[in-house]
């Protein structure tokens, strides 16, 4: 049973739900806070522009308080209250009430209260704080207005409900001396409606939005993973029928999943190549080891009916033969495995020196060795490069006419073996042909005395495990000149 978000459809639309939501809601209450504050301003604004109207009236100056002209609609609440905390005149929603609130006391006659903590006396605080002590700047001159205003939202009892009221007070002098305050408030029912409203919408379309989100985020990964959905078919498909030379389909775009299929694509062709390869190896192993155990049966079924024909000398090459294929065989597949060389310190200059000594009542040429004593060590197997140089030594005693030059080098960072002969050389459209496996240019010649065609193979084999390279260029005596180029021990 699948999980219900296993595909990448599924997660890449609930990720971005979650991500557009998110953002939604911190967008939605960043909008209601604006709008709150916007609103809740309006409202202090109107009631400022109220409270400074009625203190500024002719009447408020003359002291005339029962004669004010107060708003009477039910939006708006106005008291007019002396510094002693009496009601010198209210509204109609207010009358014969004490006062709502008193959080800017009018200063008694005489007082000059001062440092009021605000840009331009300004204060707007949003909140129910009953008997603060705000301080006013001086008292104002008789006949006067203050120029500060304090402002807070105070919740009023009116009937049998609460409201909340944007309050602005300010304070004025009369002409006889006698201080007040007028608050003025402005009913933020509308405003806490309009909030409510914008707030439902949003919570209403929200669901609606993220349906929308998810759906085209659905579609539009489905069509987007179209293609991988057609690459991994085709490749279900070759694994289904083992056919290598099938390639996945690429889109025509150049995004990530074009560049999935074309890799995909090298890869089976890497890997197809490699299958080839390998049944070749497989083809050509099993027809060099046909040859000699052929020969080896045929001698072993004539010495059992004729004992005095055995030839041993024969049926020896033919072991020995059979024993370097088999050997051969062993070290391809181990370096196939992905063997790789142990790092141990070898001197390849002492190397060349013991190999051509063991090799001299043997060979068919005597070498001519120079060595650069001052060559680096290098870092692989010794058995390893020992094999490389007798392979390549036993293709120069097989090709050269009179010499053979050894030579081995410093060069920079690397050290350099060179091994060249006298004989006809190596074309240059042969000179990577030579280094595959089981190939012989000169097929006239004797199996015995041509090997399997596996010398050259193992050679480059081993030192591109080492690091290096191994070529083929033409020799000072328009001979072979085959160069191992291998990084210095550091």
């Amino acid at each position: 049973m699948s999980r219900p978000f296993a595909s990448v459809r599924a997660r890449a639309a609930l990720a971005a739900t979650l991500v557009v939501s998110v953002a939604l809601i911190a967008a939605g209450v960043a909008i209601v806070a604006v709008l709150r504050h916007n609103l809740v301003d309006r409202a202090s604004l109107e009631s400022e522009v109220t409270s400074r109207t009625v203190a500024g009236s002719q009447a408020a100056l003359n002291g005339n308080f029962g004669s004010l002209d107060l708003p009477d609609d039910g939006g708006r609440l106005v008291q007019v209250v002396d510094s002693a905390g009496k009601i010198l005149a209210a509204g109609e929603d207010l009358r014969g009430r004490g006062p709502v609130t008193d959080y800017a006391p009018a200063p008694a006659p005489g007082s000059t209260t001062t440092s009021h903590p605000s840009d331009g006396g300004d204060d707007d605080h949003g909140n129910d704080d009953h008997g603060s002590d705000h301080h006013y700047g001086a008292t104002p001159a008789r006949g006067k207005v203050g120029t500060d205003v304090d402002r807070e939202t105070v919740p009023v009892k009116l009937g049998d409900g609460t409201h909340d009221y944007a309050f602005a007070a300010v304070q004025g002098t009369t002409y006889d001396g006698r201080t007040y305050t007028v608050y003025a408030g402005t009913s933020l029912e509308d405003s806490q409606a309009t909030l409510g409203q914008v707030t439902r919408a949003m919570l209403t379309g929200l669901p609606f939005l993220l349906a929308v989100v998810a759906a085209v985020t659905w579609l539009v990964t489905r069509r987007a993973l179209r293609p991988v959905e057609g690459i991994r078919a085709e490749m279900a498909e070759i694994t289904r029928s083992g056919d290598l030379a099938r390639r996945v389909p690429e889109p025509a775009s150049r995004d990530e999943i074009a560049r999935l299929a074309r890799t995909t694509n090298a890869t089976l062709a890497a890997l197809e190549q490699s299958v080839r390869r390998q049944h070749r190896f497989v083809a050509d192993a099993s027809h060099e080891l046909r040859s000699p155990i052929a020969s080896l049966r045929t001698q072993l079924e004539v010495a059992a009916q004729h004992p005095e024909l055995l030839d041993a000398t024969d049926l020896h090459q033919d072991v020995v033969r059979l024993q370097h294929l088999a050997a051969d065989l062993l070290l391809l597949a181990r370096l196939d495995a992905g063997e790789r060389p142990t790092g141990t310190l070898v001197d390849l200059a002492a190397l060349v020196r013991e190999d051509i000594a063991q090799r001299a009542a043997t060979d068919r040429i005597t070498p001519t060795v120079t060595i650069d004593d001052t060559a680096p060590e290098v870092k692989g197997s010794r058995t390893q490069l020992s094999r490389v140089l007798g392979n390549l030594l036993d293709n120069a005693q097989r090709h050269a006419a009179a010499s053979i030059t050894v030579t081995v080098r410093a060069a920079g960072d690397t050290v350099v073996l060179s091994v060249a002969d006298d004989g006809h050389g190596v074309a240059p459209v042969d000179r990577e042909h030579i280094f595959e496996r089981f190939v012989r240019l000169d097929e006239a010649r004797a199996r015995d005395e041509g090997g399997a065609g596996l010398g050259l193979a193992i050679a480059r084999n081993v030192i591109q495990h080492h690091g290096g390279t191994l070529t083929v260029t033409d020799g000072p005596d328009h001979g072979a000149d085959f160069q191992v180029s291998l990084p210095r021990a550091h």
